[in-house]
């Protein structure tokens, strides 16, 4: 049987998000963003390891405010590093040996459903390599000197989404591959499509929305508000009000 250890990646700046607080903390319907991208995770008999890699200077204070709860939750606290590659290496070298496999997902996408997860987690199985993603269904435009440089086709054109799962030995050779050299890297798929890995894609909804700007902090808010309530895992010897 196939054991998933995954990834939360939630070291990231929050620059375009704007205001005090980062996104990772932001509360979606009373409970912080990074906890509704992580729970999906923790209730699956599949999974064998959760990890949160989180920026050092948010280190200490997940430790104080949520460090009791991820404990009891079973979820490993990595820091980060300042680009998005240098975070997940670092939480690939926490990686258990139980694994057989590895999805990284974004903390900054709460409203992945169990389905979206199913189905990456199967596809992952048969290919190696697999992502979720959508295909793009607007009129895409490049711009050049002052203006619309040329209309591009949108054909076989996806937007990547998370998580995106691998075998286990298939990500650690291609991140120990790329070196120190991640500079342009913007996912793990880039990674291991530059090692020449074939990487599948699952068709994924919009509904797994990322996080970018407090306007899509509404939206997932609705999207949380229009599914069936789950009853959630008890969090320890704190209550629910502490998140």
């Amino acid at each position: 049987m196939s054991k998933y250890a995954v990834i939360v990646v939630a070291a990231g700046k929050s620059e375009r998000f704007g205001g005090k607080e980062k996104k990772t903390f932001a509360k979606l319907d009373g409970r912080p963003m990074f906890l509704r991208s992580l729970e999906p995770f923790t209730r699956r008999d599949d999974v064998c390891q959760t990890i949160l890699a989180v920026a050092p200077e948010d280190m200490e204070d997940m430790k104080s405010k949520f460090g009791a709860n991820l404990g009891f939750m079973g979820v490993n606290l990595v820091e980060g590093g300042a680009q998005r590659w240098q975070t997940v290496k670092n939480a690939l070298e926490r990686v258990s040996e139980d694994a057989t496999h590895i999805a990284v997902h974004d903390a900054a996408r709460p409203c992945v459903t169990e389905a979206m997860i199913n189905d990456v987690f199967a596809e992952a199985v048969k290919s190696g390599a697999a992502i979720l993603a959508t295909p793009l269904t607007g009129t895409l435009k490049r711009l050049g000197q002052g203006g619309i440089e040329e209309t591009v086709s949108r054909e076989n054109l996806y937007e990547a989404q998370t998580p995106q799962v691998f075998l286990k030995s298939i990500l650690v050779d291609a991140y120990a591959k790329l070196g120190g050299d991640g500079a342009n890297v913007t996912d793990d798929a880039q990674v291991v499509e530059q090692t020449g890995h074939l990487v599948t894609v699952v068709a994924s909804s919009p509904l797994n929305l990322k996080i970018t700007s407090r306007a899509d902090l509404s939206l997932a808010q609705s999207i949380i508000k229009t599914r069936p309530v789950k009853a959630a895992p008890k969090l320890g010897i704190f209550d629910e009000a502490q998140w």
